[in-house]
């Protein structure tokens, strides 16, 4: 087959497709392509060389790859489902992506049921004043059972007439930066109250309406989840387990035509991220909270050098939240959606390094972002309780200036 019916059969094979409407073609997308088809042609081909027969089969199949692979990357576009009257309910609604993703949604048709943890807060004050009267503010309180029955009532009390489309689990709580033990049980017990056991809850009771409609689920987790984030663990490890149910309804309810996606995003500047006072008084509660034993063999510069590490990673959080936003809609949207969305620059390095690499070259690059540990007060030479095969054993020299957060990195 000669190089111009090959070209014919690719056309012809795309424009079913879009006929189909399994791609959505704009008319300057459509020149763009065309034009790089052909510049691809007069590469490989030559000028004057068109004509039927000039190549042999090999390289009009390279042709052929080529101008598919560009012809594919800029055409395709996965299918989406039309907005109509769907309805979504997103949790954590006052700051960060579920403000920024219900203001979206809005703009975009959907009827949208914001929770909030105050009704009179400046999210929930931002959301009045910017979206249409489609969006509807609701109190909910993902550690109080009484809130979550309330808010299943509500949600079905405004779906009678066109049912639940997705519920997207966003709210997530995290107020400890510090090693295992130096972190309060409790910290551990909070985080998997709203991280885990409340989205577990509010997700089961509304199972129901969610299989009527076939709809979705979107999760907002965290890469703290897939791997051992330092001073992460109490947060991390509520992700994890949230991962984790997630993957289970996804099988589970596949036969139901329920599409389940976990969203995975890296460092972006949310409100919390910006919040250092936050931070601070964690610290300082922290500080004041741990016996006097921890106290004395790590040292509270132990702790601040932790913080100020943690801080340092923070302020090199991405500002643009739009990918995450971007990432669930498509989960909503996307007829076939994914089931794990990874918004957010340096990721893919990320996983890479933690998947294929050895583990000890796991843990150096995750201490190099993110937070490096210094040695505890009782490690360090000269110390009591300190051995001269420790003392040669540890890193004199801990970088006190961390890179950037692996998830904020390129």
């Amino acid at each position: 087959m000669g190089l111009l019916a090959i070209g014919r059969e690719a056309a012809a094979v795309l424009s079913v497709w879009e006929a189909d409407g399994l791609l959505r073609v704009s008319s300057d997308v459509r020149s763009k392509c065309e034009l790089d088809v052909l510049t691809w042609e007069r590469r490989l081909i030559g000028p004057g060389s068109m004509e039927e027969g000039a190549w042999g089969g090999e390289g009009a199949l390279a042709v052929l790859a080529a101008a598919g692979w560009i012809a594919l990357s800029r055409l395709a576009r996965p299918p989406r489902l039309p907005v109509a009257t769907r309805v979504v309910l997103i949790t954590g609604c006052d700051s960060g992506f579920g403000k920024e993703t219900a203001k979206k949604l809005d703009a975009m048709g959907f009827t949208v049921l914001a929770t909030v943890l105050e009704l009179d807060g400046p999210g929930a004050l931002e959301l009045r004043a910017c979206c249409s009267p489609r969006l509807r503010l609701l109190q909910l309180d993902l550690t109080k059972p009484a809130d979550i029955s309330r808010a299943l009532e509500f949600t079905k009390a405004h779906t009678t007439s066109t049912g639940l489309w997705g519920l997207v689990n966003n709210a997530g709580h995290n107020d400890v930066v510090a090693d295992v033990e130096l972190s309060p049980v409790a910290t551990f017990r909070s985080c998997m109250e709203v991280n885990f056991f409340g989205a577990l809850e509010l997700t089961k009771g509304l199972l129901p309406l969610l299989r009527r409609s076939r709809g979705r689920i979107v999760t907002v987790g965290s890469p703290a989840g897939d791997m051992p984030y330092p001073c992460l663990a109490a947060y991390g490890t509520s992700k994890a387990a949230m991962a984790l149910l997630m993957d289970t309804f996804s099988c589970e309810l596949l036969p139901w035509g329920v599409k389940v996606s976990v969203i995975q995003p890296g460092c972006f500047k949310t409100e919390s991220v910006q919040n250092v006072g936050h931070w601070e008084k964690r610290k300082q509660l922290l500080l004041t909270s741990l016996p006097r034993e921890l106290l004395q063999a790590y040292g509270e510069d132990y702790i601040e050098h932790l913080h100020g590490q943690f801080l340092h990673s923070l302020r090199l959080a991405l500002p643009d939240l739009s990918p995450v936003v971007d990432a669930i809609t498509d989960a909503l949207l996307a007829a076939q959606p994914r089931r794990r969305y990874y918004p957010g620059r340096g990721l893919g390095l990320m996983y890479f390094i933690h998947y294929y690499l050895p583990e000890g070259l796991r843990r150096r690059f995750l201490q190099t972002f993110f937070i490096n540990h210094c040695l505890p007060r009782a490690l360090r030479p000269g110390q009591p309780g300190s051995t001269p095969a420790q003392d040669a054993a540890q890193d004199p020299d801990p970088d006190p200036n961390p890179g950037p957060s692996p998830m904020a990195a390129q």
